[in-house]
């Protein structure tokens, strides 16, 4: 009997401990992350800019860990796929920015993803710019809630329900909320954030959420409410810097314009960031949130941008080196400087790491994590220094060696040259002692020199060589998924630069499932003669005469269309001219 009772007592005694062991567990941490679009190193208070109001990102800056050698690409899609997969662009197939080339396969795993798979809610609120249709949209690749403008920005033709705002496209936009459109009143940022704050009042404690604020501005066109223009619109951008140690870019009175607006809209995500900030302190829950800022690339405009060297587009540092801000004050220091060199690929394996989620393992992860450096455990940081960093940007793919880069640790080779060039025709700097890239070194050190173009010939070659290159990403049209279907202008290919050219090559890549079809064509400007409009893929050729002018929409009803996957070509043929829509819309109706 003794001999059971303490059985019991054990067994008993046993359960309790884990029973603790379970209630005592920390939740995981929520993680909110925000990025700014064309928001240079310099448009900022905590980076020496006298002129720009940012007192809420300044006392971020000063709480948070600040990664002082942080790096993107220098355009938009590229830095966001990597961001959403720790994998180099080419990987996922993004390419460009527009011209069918910033649609992310499908395939990819997805920080959302990821996290979703940890048991976090997950939503996304501003710009998502990896691929505007089914399967590759924000709730197709792990997001539960998104509401995004579509294409490269609002105002731009291809995201088609701003476009004919112009001057006014930020304000009173129809946006899109969960794959559909819905039309809200108020300002751009102002939006994306009040609808970001319901995402996190709508979570429950005993579920993590990740949310994915990518504000829109201060990308163009450069539109902002009165009250934040009226704070800059005296201020000369290009004062104050005279006593500086550093270069400073020449700006034309367009240029000034231009900051102030820039400054305005900043100072508006400024204060949007403390609206965010409150409610997580009002929830409670601000202590045990991964709080993340940075930025997607240089700024678009010459101004004030720290003395580094370029603007977006560009490989050098003032194109792509931008601030990133992590607090995490459950877990992290507070005012804490890093100087490892660390890249927009690091982030998902550093939140894998964090919120204990699991990396994808059937493929190629470029970035590594950073957490033990954050925590300051001692991790040893010789893998992030020697580990080489490639920069390009041309349209579609790297063309060498024109605007590509390659940077390990303090060294960093730089071709603004032809495809035959020799070592010795690169830019080499050591940014440890030339922060600003002026001292080319190619002269005294050729061999490394010709070690890092080695280098860069190896990664050019690897990353161009992605299955998800050589297989063309896909809207597929008539699944249940997205019906209606609108294929817009940004992910138009064929002529370089399809923007609102009227007379111009273009077509899209799809997958067409077999059905019939409503098909619904919008020009941008109204057509005066009579023609005959055209549908035309590899295997079927859709024609019809219009002669009831002047009209800009045209609509083919109870079209008959194969199964196929390929091209399909859009045109309306009058007078010797081939006009291209601006969208087509495809509405399975069997």
């Amino acid at each position: 009997m003794k001999a059971f009772f303490s059985i019991f007592i054990f067994i008993l005694c046993f359960h309790s401990i884990e029973l603790d062991a379970f209630q005592s567990k920390e939740p995981p941490p929520n993680v909110v992350l925000i990025i700014t679009d064309d928001q240079g190193y310099g448009d900022f208070g905590f980076t020496g800019n006298p002129h720009v109001k940012t007192p809420v990102i300044d006392n971020l800056a000063a709480e948070s860990v600040r990664l002082n050698n942080f790096y993107v690409s220098p355009v938009c899609a590229p830095t966001r796929s990597s961001l959403m997969t720790g994998r180099y662009s080419l990987r996922t197939g993004v390419r460009d920015t527009y011209n069918g080339g910033a649609t992310m396969a499908t395939e990819e795993v997805t920080l959302a993803e990821m996290l979703k798979e940890a048991g976090y809610a997950t939503g996304v609120f501003g710009k998502w710019h990896l691929g505007d249709n089914y399967p590759f949209r924000p709730g197709d690749q792990g997001f539960d809630e998104s509401l995004i403008h579509l294409s490269g920005g609002m105002g731009q033709p291809g995201d088609f329900t701003t476009y004919f705002k112009m001057d006014r496209s930020y304000f009173d936009p129809t946006l899109w909320y969960n794959g559909k459109q819905k039309s809200f009143l108020g300002y751009c940022s102002d939006i994306f954030t009040d609808e970001a704050i319901h995402f996190v009042e709508k979570q429950s404690k005993d579920q993590p959420f990740f949310l994915y604020l990518s504000f829109n501005a201060p990308h163009t066109p450069l539109q902002v409410p009165d009250k934040y223009y009226e704070k800059y619109k005296d201020i000369d951008p290009s004062s104050g810097f005279e006593n500086q140690n550093m270069p400073f870019p020449k700006m034309s009175e367009k240029d000034k314009e231009d900051a102030r607006k820039v400054y305005a809209m900043v100072s508006n995500i400024d204060d949007n960031m403390g609206e965010l900030m409150h409610k997580l302190e009002e929830l409670d829950i601000a202590d045990n949130t991964i709080f993340v800022f940075m930025t997607d690339n240089g700024p678009q405009q010459s101004r004030y941008v720290a003395g580094l060297r370029g603007k977006k587009g560009s490989v050098y540092r003032g194109g792509v080196k931008v601030p990133f801000l992590i607090k995490y004050p459950k877990v992290l220091a507070t005012n804490k400087e890093v100087n490892t060199i660390l890249a927009h690929i690091d982030v998902m394996p550093t939140l894998a790491e964090l919120c204990q989620a699991k990396l994808p393992e059937d493929r190629v992860i470029d970035g590594q994590s950073f957490a033990g450096i954050l925590k300051g455990e001692g991790k040893s940081e010789t893998g992030f220094e020697q580990r080489p960093l490639f920069f390009y940007w041309t349209r579609k793919l790297p063309e060498l060696y024109d605007n590509v880069a390659i940077q390990q640790g303090p060294y960093k080779l730089v071709g603004n040259t032809g495809f035959d060039a020799e070592p010795k025709d690169f830019e080499l700097f050591h940014l440890e002692n030339d922060p600003y890239e002026l001292e080319n070194l190619v002269e005294q050190d050729q061999e490394k020199a010709e070690e890092l173009k080695e280098s860069m010939d190896q990664l050019v070659e690897e990353l161009t060589a992605s299955p998800n290159l050589k297989e063309e990403q896909r809207p597929i049209i008539g699944t249940t998924h997205e019906n209606p279907l609108v294929l817009n202008r940004n992910d138009a290919s064929g002529q370089r630069g399809i923007w609102t050219q009227e007379e111009v090559y273009g077509y899209w890549n799809v997958q067409i499932l077999e059905g019939n079809y409503n098909i619904r064509y919008k020009f941008i400007e109204p057509l005066e003669k009579a023609g005959k409009v055209m549908l035309e893929t590899n295997t079927q050729i859709i024609q019809s005469h219009i002669s009831n002018m002047p009209t800009d929409i045209i609509e083919l009803k109870n079209v008959s269309l194969k199964a196929y996957k390929g091209s399909v070509t859009p045109h309306f043929m009058s007078g010797g001219k081939s006009i291209f829509p601006l969208w087509v819309e495809f509405e399975r109706i069997d």
